[in-house]
């Protein structure tokens, strides 16, 4: 298992947390999650009294002989969560104004989170887009996959325009059953169609994580010089001097995430901002602390 991202060290320290889904997720294999679906495994739970209507095949037959009393056999279910991970790799991924892309860290932090996951037996699934799903595995959690999802990641350029909504309603056309969707982009795109893709997800019952990828520049707007700006994914160029624009370019950014974050709140939809400025390693170990806070 090679990847450039993962340091023996920081593996190390990943494996000491688990991701945890806070929502019930469905399946039936033996795993780390809670589910509330009992009768489906050989894992004993307790014993609650017989009420008209229950299958007479649940029954606890040696209670009866000792009590004389009608008990159900209940089974607490452990399952594994199935775990989707979609990247944006549109133009814009490709900024930087440092020595790390946006998509270089996007790679980077799913490499994490996927070795984390499958650590843990969950399944992991990677979907990959621009304006179209340009790849799809679906979620298996042998530790063998983990080769296959890291030659995709490490495939991925940053190319064609966004269109992220059309893409979230896709994904969640196709899966049926109750899972993690970690949705990890810049989120340059309508805020709006954004926000249906995701609620898509939600009336489904999916629990979703967002880790929207800034890099500082796109917050913090500090350019010195007349400077020409061109938009990665249109190719449109504008010549401007920064601190002209700089309150009003700052104002509408604020407002999109402040826009982002309460929406999502609303939505029971998990919004994380991370920049690129911080190691992939620092922003992903907080994330990982405050979640078991959490639990």
């Amino acid at each position: 298992m090679l990847n450039p991202y993962l340091s023996e060290e920081f593996t190390a320290k990943i494996d000491n947390f688990n991701l945890r889904a806070r929502l019930i997720v469905e399946g039936f294999i033996i795993g780390l999650h809670k589910s509330p679906y009992h009768g489906f495994s050989v894992e004993f739970s307790d014993h609650r009294q017989y009420n008209p209507g229950d299958a007479i095949s649940n029954i606890d037959w040696k209670v009866y002989a000792k009590t004389n009393r009608y008990y159900i056999k209940r089974y607490e279910e452990e399952t594994n969560l199935k775990s989707y991970i979609l990247i944006d790799h549109s133009k814009s991924m490709g900024y930087t104004s440092g020595d790390m892309t946006k998509l270089d860290y996007a790679k980077a932090f799913a490499s994490a989170l996927t070795y984390l996951m499958i650590s843990q037996q969950d399944a992991v699934g990677l979907l990959t887009y621009t304006d179209k799903i340009t790849s799809y595995l679906p979620p298996r959690s042998m530790r063998s996959y983990l080769n296959e999802l890291f030659r995709e990641l490490y495939r991925l350029e940053a190319r064609e325009q966004t269109q992220t909504a059309f893409v979230l309603h896709s994904l969640a056309d196709r899966i049926k059953k109750r899972g993690l969707i970690i949705i990890i982009s810049d989120l340059i795109d309508e805020p709006e169609s954004i926000l249906q893709g995701l609620q898509h997800f939600r009336h489904q019952k999916h629990e979703v994580i967002i880790f929207h990828i800034q890099d500082h520049q796109e917050i913090k707007f500090d350019f010195k010089y007349e400077t020409e700006f061109a938009d990665a994914e249109t190719g449109e160029k504008i010549t401007v001097s920064p601190w002209q624009i700089k309150q009003d370019y700052q104002k509408s950014y604020n407002s999109n995430i402040a826009y982002l974050r309460s929406r999502c709140h609303e939505s029971l939809i998990e919004y994380n901002p991370i920049t690129t400025n911080t190691s992939y390693e620092e922003n992903l170990l907080q994330y990982l602390i405050k979640r078991s806070r959490l639990m």
